[in-house]
């Protein structure tokens, strides 16, 4: 349990450098989270701060989730070794979960983070890249129907439940139980856009393709 401890810790510690805060210390110290919706992440450092910040977030935001996976769980720490109690498939998933986790209340950053979209969505795809694909189908066609990032991120994560359980199982548990806590993590990381969308108040990051369709606003 302790080999399991250190690398859940590890990994939450890698999580929680938020890359819109780290980008921005390098832009004259500008902290996205006192603009626009407040957020520290993707969605609000690209309205506030434009594209080239945005990218970067990205890069950092989904890479940093990469990392933890592909690297912590086959890492021998000194001085505890591996435990041949515990699965590997735990140490896996329970790494990937912590990284997001990391990302959304990072103690580096006051445990003010973001929702946990790129960096989870980073991780599906390089935790299983079929399931990855799928989710981002789904989150771009949510996006180009509704306009809400919000909406769609939420979705990705529920579609992600839904195809590794009608595909996946029960030869990946682990991965299963990991898409859900990931989804439950999401949608309450997005409880505040749930209530905008149900009062009206919402932005939308582009017009639903529907009513560009019909010249509607």
């Amino acid at each position: 349990m302790v080999e399991l401890g250190l690398k859940l810790t590890l990994a939450y510690l890698i999580g929680s450098v938020i890359g819109s805060l780290v980008v921005g210390y390098f832009r004259g110290g500008i902290d996205i989270r006192t603009v626009g919706s407040g957020n520290a992440g993707g969605t609000n450092a690209l309205r506030t701060q434009g594209k080239a910040f945005a990218f970067w977030v990205m890069v950092i935001d989904i890479g940093k989730g990469i990392l933890a996976a592909a690297v912590i769980p086959d890492l021998e720490v000194p001085g505890v070794g591996f435990d041949p109690e515990i699965d590997r498939g735990l140490v896996l998933y329970g790494v990937a979960f912590a990284a997001i986790v990391g990302h959304v209340f990072p103690i580096w950053f006051g445990f003010r983070g973001g929702k946990g979209g790129a960096t989870a969505a980073g991780l599906v795809l390089y935790l299983a890249p079929a399931v990855g694909i799928a989710v981002i189908g789904v989150w771009v066609l949510v996006v180009a129907l509704t306009g809400f990032v919000g909406l769609a991120t939420i979705s990705g994560g529920l579609a992600s439940v839904v195809v590794v359980g009608s595909t996946l199982l029960p030869a990946e548990p682990g991965l299963f139980a990991f898409a859900v806590c990931t989804a439950a993590l999401l949608v309450y990381t997005h409880r505040g856009n749930i209530r905008r969308m149900s009062n009206g108040t919402e932005p939308r990051v582009s017009r639903p393709i529907v009513s560009r369709l019909l010249g509607g606003k």
